[in-house]
């Protein structure tokens, strides 16, 4: 699809026609199963100063939280008794932990539970990139946001677009299965930027593509400005499942926060993951990078019910396994 057509689609007065062809390629590329990674936030201190967000540096009013990483490995455990068959450990960028006990973490969660481990937690170098996968994680997500470099740079003034894309490159060089995304309703940002936006991601060919419409946060420089929209945030998804075919593509939270519904709506236009919050409650309402988010008050097993409940309306059902890349290439980590 040229980058003319993305356009079209992303402005078209009805993407109905756009939804279903999304939604078949998904049936028959990665089929009905939805696959699930209970998502685990075990830190909100961040040292990046980010303009959207809610966690960012300079903000005072969120009470900080850095889970031990007992704490952290009983939450997994948790998960994995739910029924979760992968775990994402997701926190702000800090030093709060270092490399190795990240690694002596996610080596007793690979011996004692045997999940499959997604890491967040921003930007390293490529040396400590090899000691996390040496560690036993198989996944690692580091969204980039925004393929344009005047918006990068107004968004996030101490970050560098250029660093993140050396990490993505790096991350796949030592074998994660590497995921990525971006925001779409920025401020600032054009058709033509999101279709940019989705000719890079195809061209990096990632694993996993998490894309979540921008939610103002009235604590940030961009509280006044006009959120996203689900509708374009459910084209931007449509569009990268036609194109990138067999990617593993989220129904984020942010689309269910956003508009009541929205999760199921994103799963019926080319989503085939869901990421049920499995975060101890009395941390969750301090993990907020937008405000309105969905199941801040819920215990970890209520999300395995509502999942349970969503896809059976839908006629999907919960995929078996830990849900690794599809991509055919040859990697450590079973893909």
């Amino acid at each position: 699809m040229t980058h003319d057509e993305i356009i079209r689609h992303l402005e078209s007065p009805d993407p109905r026609e756009l939804f279903a062809e999304a939604d078949r390629v998904r049936r028959s590329v990665v089929g009905d199963e939805v696959h699930l990674r209970g998502l685990i936030e075990f830190s909100n201190v961040c040292a990046r100063d980010c303009l959207y967000c809610g966690l960012r540096r300079s903000y005072n009013g969120v009470k900080r939280y850095t889970m031990s990483l007992e704490e952290i490995f009983t939450a997994v455990r948790d998960a994995a008794g739910i029924g979760y068959p992968s775990v994402v450990l997701q926190s702000g960028e800090s030093a709060q932990y270092s490399v190795a006990d990240i690694g002596g973490l996610v080596r007793r969660i690979k011996s004692e539970l045997g999940v499959a481990v997604t890491l967040s937690i921003g930007e390293k170098t490529r040396a400590e990139y090899a000691a996390l996968k040496e560690s036993g994680a198989d996944r690692y997500l580091l969204r980039f946001e925004t393929s344009s470099e005047v918006l990068f740079r107004e968004l996030k003034p101490d970050s560098s677009r250029m660093a993140r894309m050396q990490c993505l490159a790096w991350l796949r060089e030592v074998g994660f299965q590497v995921g990525s995304g971006v925001m779409v309703g920025l401020p600032g940002q054009t058709p033509a930027m999101i279709a940019d936006d989705i000719l890079l991601m195809q061209a990096l060919d990632l694993d996993m593509i998490g894309i979540g419409p921008f939610i103002a946060n009235p604590h940030t420089p961009l509280g006044d400005r006009k959120s996203g929209t689900l509708d374009l945030t459910l084209r931007t998804v449509a569009l990268l499942r036609i194109i990138t075919r067999n990617t593993h593509i989220p129904a984020t939270t942010a689309m269910g926060s956003i508009e009541q519904g929205g999760r199921e709506k994103a799963l019926a236009c080319g989503a085939n993951v869901l990421m049920p919050n499995v975060t101890p409650t009395q941390y969750r309402s301090h993990y907020q990078l937008y405000p309105g988010k969905i199941c801040i008050k819920d215990q970890p097993g209520d999300c395995s019910l509502c999942v349970a409940a969503m896809l059976g309306r839908m006629g999907r059902r919960v995929a078996a396994g830990p849900g690794h890349s599809l991509k055919p290439r040859t990697r450590d980590g079973g893909v």
